[in-house]
């Protein structure tokens, strides 16, 4: 009998177990309302209804067609170009004009606008025959770092090795990536273009010697980026479209540093043929002979010739654009520039500070000095006028050299811009 009325107990039990479950299932959520604030007290989520029907039928056909379209870029190489374009509103607003830069320290593989070259002198060399993938080829180039650091990369994507001579007082840490990057680097002696152990001429010299070598598989090629065609055409047919479409075909004026040339030859001739009032400036630093260039058509007083000297071949801590002498690339587009303006070291700096400052950009030290050159041109043309340059990478590229010299920023609310025009070179 007792244990009869056990199984009663544990039967009724589950009975009223089951009762109660699907009781307050069914009445839980009036309950909650009772004590739960209402939605927008506690910063609710817009009814789109999308938890009702997540199926492919709610979606609207603009919906249907953007997820229809895939977008997968094809390697590292499809990280390259359409850069963003944005305005400094520091800038912008201190000088009445809106300034804007075009990042190119967002490209995809080394970070500056070299990778387009790079990239485009690589499938110009393939497309010629000059380059063969996985045959051993090596590439061998002279530059101060950014150039280097493109190809190191986009050598491993492409299936070659990377040689690379720079100048031993370039800042290490682009040395040290290009080693991490598995490229060969020499640092060698600054020394006059004229030299055989100017960076560029061992670069040059290293790949003929083993390029004539039968003992050596694979050949060298020399990538040449001073003077090889490529480089200009990769901004006339990649940066200077992507300006003018997003600018809506609306600027007044574009002002570029040049190293090799190739940007400011590149995209000037893009942009003067649609744009033919546009002003093109070169923005130079201190030591280089490219301002007189394009001021007064020499680029140095006879006594200072190339060849004749043997100090450093541009005196300044810029690094990247400047030089004392022309090239192919710079002479390309040299007629579409309308003037230059320098900036020297001081003014830089003092850029780099503000930029962090007032921004939040830390920049590399001519993407400083191109921001220099274009306040001097806002604060020539006027209020209302619109200016694009570039930002061509990041301060990281030069925390041992530049960002040194220009020290910790923080806290600096006083600083003015006539602060950063009138800095004086020390």
């Amino acid at each position: 009998m007792a244990a009869h009325q056990q199984r009663l107990y544990i039967t009724a039990a589950f009975f009223t177990g089951v009762v109660a479950t699907i009781g307050v299932g069914r009445f839980y959520p009036s309950i909650v309302k009772l004590f739960q604030p209402p939605l927008k007290e506690i910063g609710s989520l817009p009814d789109t209804g999308f938890y009702e029907d997540a199926s492919a039928e709610a979606l609207s056909d603009k919906e249907k067609q953007d997820v229809s379209k895939e977008n997968i870029l094809q390697g590292i190489e499809g990280c390259i170009g359409n850069t963003p374009l944005f305005k400094i509103k520091s800038l912008s607003e201190a000088t009445g004009c809106e300034i804007l830069v075009k990042a190119e320290f967002l490209n995809g593989a080394g970070g500056s606008p070299k990778d387009r070259v790079a990239l485009n002198i690589i499938k110009t060399a393939e497309e010629q025959g000059y380059l063969t993938p996985h045959s051993g080829d090596v590439i061998y180039e002279g530059t101060v770092g950014s150039t280097g650091i493109s190809l190191a990369m986009l050598c491993r994507a492409r299936g070659y090795l990377a040689h690379i001579c720079m100048p031993d007082d370039q800042s290490v840490e682009k040395s040290d990536l290009l080693e991490k990057l598995g490229a060969e680097v020499g640092r060698v002696r600054p020394a006059p273009i004229i030299s055989r152990d100017h960076f560029v001429n061992l670069a040059r010299s290293l790949a003929a010697e083993r390029t004539a070598d039968p003992a050596i598989s694979g050949r060298g090629f020399f990538a040449d980026q001073f003077e090889n065609e490529a480089n200009w055409r990769a901004h006339y047919e990649g940066t200077g479209p992507e300006i003018y479409r997003q600018t809506g075909g609306r600027l007044d004026a574009f002002v570029a540093g040049a190293g090799t040339g190739g940007t400011i030859a590149g995209v000037s001739l893009f942009l003067k043929s649609r744009l033919p009032q546009l002003k093109v400036v070169l923005a130079d630093p201190q030591g280089s002979g490219l301002y007189n260039r394009v001021k007064f058509g020499v680029l140095f007083d006879p006594k200072e010739k190339e060849g004749t000297r043997r100090r450093h071949q541009v005196d300044t801590i810029v690094e990247g654009i400047g030089i004392n002498r022309t090239t192919a690339n710079f002479e390309a587009g040299r007629l579409h520039i309308d003037d230059a303006v320098r900036a020297n070291d001081a003014q830089a700096m003092a850029m780099a500070r503000w930029l962090v400052e007032k921004d939040g950009i830390f920049a590399g030290s001519s993407s400083c000095v191109n921001c220099v050159a274009a306040v001097k041109v806002a604060q020539a043309m006027g209020p209302g006028h619109r200016i694009v340059t570039i930002l061509c990478d990041s301060g990281t590229r030069h925390l041992s050299k530049f960002w040194a010299k220009v020290g910790t920023t923080g806290g600096r609310e006083d600083i003015t811009l006539e602060d950063v025009m009138e800095a004086k070179h020390s």
